[in-house]
């Protein structure tokens, strides 16, 4: 018999506003989970059980007296630790905020309560997302629950984590190069990155730089569907918010897949991919390529996309990052110092190069759908690595030139300002989780969702490419 945090969250929220579940048993199920799984992979980082119980009670009084509910109402979520919360400890994961407790929740934050979620914990990220490696020297390093000694990537694991272990039945997420679809490919949940402005992200240091996005993560594409919806807003503080934000549709579409036209890549035309993850991902491929209407082995064009990715994200760095690399480079992590001092060696003339050709990019990006409707490629080029090694140093003997370029298949794609989402796809060659990308153009946000929801479900019926589930009693051992 499952237990009540097992549910999908859309299933619990169904329940809940139908009288036949307690917001109160689902967070106790749900603290529960996170007493017995959590010491083993460090996801949840910190906790407001005593505002949470509350939170609850409320939730179920409200139901109970017949009020209007909000679309996340009663459910337990999960807040990544870039991400403000009200009297609720906030890290970045940097030993320079290791004590913060903000006054009161940012905007996106207090946008999900306003929705009837119940926040109940932070989860754990690389210092201020820097890497895909979930460790920190706040927290310590978050496990993969297939294999708590590997990575579940980053930036958003510690979300990753919690989903794919039932802690939460939703967790918030980010995504620059990769920092939302990375670690739900390695940990067999779902992610997506919307288009700039869906998810408002005032908190940017640097608002005209569209490449850092807020999305849902959920254990399923109709979960992080519903927490989309909540996290959709007009908040012009973000100068890509826009009405266009409200065409996410209340209920995903149905897309015959026979009618929708797919292009596969393997590698994008760019990035260094594992000989194994290649093996499986065309291997996968096969069991679901005739399902489209077309399925045709494509790459997009994206030229110089590593230089300008280094260039414009040294750029990003130099911003956030300058007057802490200033005053405290002692608290700073390899990354954080990496980037910046990479982006303060960019000559002005060299940026200006950069942008001319992010912009041609995303252009000759937009050109590639004018005879496709979703590109699907790997979402991760390796298999998870041990977490106490900081990043992927080289593929298949190639050296990595830096240590992001094993994320070229996801930051990529960022330079191109996609839609994208990442659904799991079993197991890789190694045992562990593999999840592919479903990606459309910039604004394509419907159809994407539209069209992995209906993959999902074609992937599900096939039992070596359904979702996988961790072992939760090796877990609790």
């Amino acid at each position: 018999m499952t237990s009540p945090c097992d549910l999908s969250a859309v299933d619990a929220r169904r329940l809940i506003g139908t009288k036949k579940l307690s917001p109160v048993e689902l967070l106790k199920s749900c603290l529960e989970r996170i007493a017995a799984v959590n010491p083993a992979l460090n996801a949840i980082v910190a906790m407001d059980e005593k505002g949470a119980r509350k939170a609850a009670r409320s939730a179920e009084a409200a139901v109970m007296r017949g009020d209007e509910l909000g679309l996340l109402h009663g459910l337990p979520v999960g807040i990544k630790d870039l991400q403000a919360t009200g009297g609720l400890r906030t890290t970045w994961g940097s030993l320079i905020y290791k004590d913060h407790v903000p006054e009161r929740d940012e905007a996106a934050v207090a946008n999900l309560r306003a929705q009837g979620a119940v926040i109940l914990a932070k989860t754990n990220t690389p210092e201020f997302g820097a890497g895909a490696n979930t460790r920190n020297r706040v927290y310590g390093a978050t496990g993969n629950p297939f294999d708590p000694e590997k990575t579940c990537a980053g930036s958003s694991g510690g979300s990753a984590v919690a989903l794919a272990t039932a802690m939460l039945s939703l967790a918030t997420g980010s995504d620059y190069g990769g920092s939302l679809r990375t670690p739900a490919a390695f940990c067999g949940v779902s992610g997506f990155r919307p288009s700039p402005g869906v998810v408002p992200g005032p908190e940017r240091s640097t608002a005209l730089t569209p490449f850092s996005v807020n999305g849902p993560m959920g254990r399923s594409v109709a979960d992080m569907h519903l927490l989309l919806r909540a996290q959709v807003d007009l908040d012009k503080a973000d100068p890509f918010s826009s009405d266009d934000a409200l065409r996410i549709p209340d209920a995903l579409p149905p897309v015959d897949l026979g009618s929708v036209r797919a292009a596969i890549s393997t590698d994008l035309g760019c990035a260094p991919i594992d000989k194994g993850i290649r093996r499986i991902f065309r291997d996968r491929v096969k069991s679901f390529r005739g399902v489209f209407a077309d399925a045709q082995d494509r790459d997009p064009d994206l030229g110089p996309v590593h230089d300008v990715f280094e260039i414009l994200r040294g750029v990003y760095f130099v911003g956030a990052h300058r007057e802490r690399l200033e005053k405290h480079r002692d608290l700073l992590g390899p990354n954080v110092i990496d980037n910046t001092e990479r982006g303060l060696a960019w000559t002005a003339g060299d940026i200006a190069w950069a942008n001319v050709e992010q912009t041609k990019l995303y252009r000759r990006f937009l050109g590639f759908f004018e005879d496709t409707d979703v590109l699907i490629c790997p979402a991760a080029s390796v298999t998870p690595f041990p977490h106490s090694e900081l990043t992927v140093t080289e593929i298949d003997c190639e050296p990595m030139p830096t240590y992001m370029r094993w994320l070229a298949i996801t930051y990529a794609l960022t330079t191109a300002i996609p839609a994208a989402a990442v659904i799991p796809c079993g197991l890789d060659h190694a045992g562990m989780p593999f999840g592919i990308q479903i990606v459309g153009p910039n604004g394509s946000d419907a159809l994407v969702l539209a069209v992995a929801h209906a993959l999902e479900q074609v992937l599900a019926e096939n039992v070596a490419t359904a979702r996988p589930v961790p072992d939760f009693a090796r877990l609790r051992r």
